[in-house]
C-alpha cells in the first residue's frame, strides 16, 4: 500500500457555530452535504468567477478541516475571513499536523476517500503520520497518471476557471446550492458552452518542459505547459489541440484525454 506524506499541504480548521453557513456562500461545493467519514473538494473564486485556490474539506465533531496548499494557506484564511462580517466563525492553522495519499488496499482507519475520482485514491490528515513507504513523487506520476489538477501548479490565481479544469466532471461544484462567489459566471459557461480550452495530461518525449512553454501544432500556438514530472504532465489546450501531436519547447506532446472528462462532440475551437 504505498503512502505518501504531501509537505507541500496545510492543515487549517474553521470552527465555531455559523462555520457551514460562512462557507456554504463562499466556495463552489455544498458544505452542507458532507456525510460523515467522507471528504468534500471545492474552490474559492473571485467574484468574477476566475479561480484562487481549492482545498479538501473534511468535517469533524465540531469543526472542518481543511486540506490546503501550504504556499496559499495565509491567503485563503484572509480571503474567507474578509467576509466575516457578524458571523461567528474562526480558521486557523493547525501545526503538528500532516497530509497524507495513498492508493491501493487496504484503506488505513481515519483515511478518506478522494472525493474527486474513484481511482484517486485515498487522504488522510492527522497529528500522527503513518510510516510512508511512498515518495511525494510517487504520489505525483500517480495522480499525473489520472489528470487530477493539482492547485497552483495547473492553474493560474485570477485567472483560471473551474471548468476548464474538469471540476465539473470531477465532482468540485454544486449546481444545486445556491449562490457562492464567483456562481455566476461559473454557471453561465457551463449552460452557454463556452469553454474553449481545457486542462489535460499529456505524454511527453523529450526533456520535461518548464511551466508557461507555450504549446504548438504546425507553428501555432495551441496551450502551454503546466505540471510534469518525467514522461507525464498537464497542458492547457485548445480544444481543436487534444489528439496528435505538439511540440513545447524540446519535447513532443501527445495528449492523453481520460475516460472522466466530458467533452463537447464538436472540438473544433
Amino acid at each position: 500500500m504505498p503512502v505518501a506524506t504531501l509537505s507541500d499541504r496545510a492543515v487549517l480548521e474553521v470552527t465555531s457555530e455559523d462555520r457551514l453557513a460562512f462557507l456554504q456562500g463562499l466556495i463552489s461545493n455544498d458544505v452542507t452535504a458532507i456525510p460523515e467519514g467522507e471528504a468534500l473538494w471545492a474552490a474559492l473564486l473571485t467574484p468574477q468567477g476566475k479561480w484562487l485556490a481549492d482545498f479538501f474539506l473534511l468535517p469533524r465533531a465540531d469543526r472542518l478541516l481543511m486540506d490546503a496548499e501550504a504556499a496559499q494557506a495565509e491567503m485563503v484564511m484572509a480571503r474567507l475571513l474578509r467576509f466575516r462580517l457578524r458571523s461567528k466563525v474562526a480558521m486557523a492553522r493547525l501545526e503538528g499536523f500532516s497530509v497524507q495519499a495513498g492508493w491501493g488496499e487496504p484503506v488505513p482507519a481515519g483515511a478518506v476517500a478522494d472525493p474527486r475520482l474513484a481511482g484517486a485514491g485515498w487522504r488522510l490528515v492527522t497529528d500522527a503520520p503513518l510510516p510512508a513507504t511512498a515518495s511525494a513523487a510517487n504520489y505525483d506520476l500517480h495522480r499525473l497518471s489520472l489528470g487530477l489538477p493539482d492547485g497552483s501548479r495547473d492553474l493560474q490565481a485570477e485567472q483560471s476557471i473551474l471548468l476548464e479544469a474538469g471540476f465539473d466532471e470531477l465532482h468540485g461544484i454544486s449546481w444545486s446550492k445556491g449562490c457562492y462567489m464567483g456562481q455566476e459566471l461559473t454557471a453561465r459557461t457551463k449552460y452557454r458552452g463556452l469553454v474553449k480550452r481545457r486542462l489535460v495530461p499529456v505524454e511527453v518525449e523529450g526533456p520535461l518542459p518548464a511551466r508557461g512553454t507555450p504549446v504548438t501544432r504546425g507553428g501555432a500556438e495551441v496551450g502551454e505547459m503546466r505540471s510534469g514530472q518525467g514522461v507525464r504532465g498537464m497542458a492547457l489546450l485548445r480544444l481543436a489541440a487534444l489528439s496528435g501531436e505538439l511540440r513545447c519547447g524540446e519535447a513532443v506532446l501527445r495528449p492523453r484525454v481520460p475516460a472522466w472528462m466530458k467533452l463537447p462532440e464538436s472540438t473544433e475551437a
